[in-house]
């Protein structure tokens, strides 16, 4: 049976809480952060049924690698492909700054200066694709990294433009999954959020 691909994005930062846009920073994961990606940990074994996946990609950055080491994955490589899209000069501002001097702007439909164009981006997603399709075969592929990066890859999934992912939703630490159906690609989940361990509430 072929396998799944599952997309978890990493846990919550400092910056991802303000909504700052971050690619090059290496900053690390919040306490709520690590919590929550433990808690995807618990949801992905569940999701996953206890398989051991065929392969797991990993953004490079700590708050990716973090992620997949606290939610009980072995990551079998660590690659620059799923980084998350390159701001320039926009890295660590939030979206109401860059409108102060850029009414309207989005990552989607904007520029942004010295950093990665949505086709560049797309570029990444496709070989990526690319080399998930390659592998499925042998069973499921996980990959950690980060929110733009992976409504990018859904939409290269689906065969949409790049600029697509703005229709695709994907919290810090939730859980994606991707297939097909009769050989049309598919979302069979989107943007599922961890459950703690011991369900809602805490003891």
């Amino acid at each position: 049976m072929t396998g799944l691909l599952y997309l978890l994005r990493h846990g919550e930062t400092e910056w991802s809480r303000s909504g700052q846009h971050t690619s090059r920073t290496d900053i690390p994961l919040t306490p709520n952060g690590e919590r929550r990606a433990r808690d995807a940990g618990t949801m992905l074994a569940g999701l996953c049924e206890d398989r051991s996946p065929a392969l797991v990609l990993s953004s490079p950055r700590q708050r990716a690698v973090r992620t997949a080491e606290l939610a009980g994955l072995t990551v079998t490589e660590i690659t620059e492909d799923v980084r998350e899209w390159d701001y320039g000069e926009y890295e660590g501002l939030s979206t109401p700054k860059i409108r102060e001097t850029v009414p309207g702007w989005t990552v989607w439909t904007h520029e942004s200066p010295g950093g990665e164009t949505a086709e560049q981006v797309g570029e990444r997603a496709a070989r990526v694709v690319t080399r998930v399709r390659t592998t499925l075969p042998d069973g499921d592929v996980v990959l950690v990294g980060h929110g733009h990066f992976s409504r990018v890859l859904v939409a290269t999934w689906l065969g949409l433009p790049p600029t697509s992912g703005v229709h695709f939703a994907l919290d810090a630490a939730a859980i994606s999954v991707l297939g097909d159906e009769r050989g049309v690609p598919q979302i069979k989940r989107l943007n599922v959020p961890p459950l703690p361990e011991r369900g809602f509430l805490d003891d």
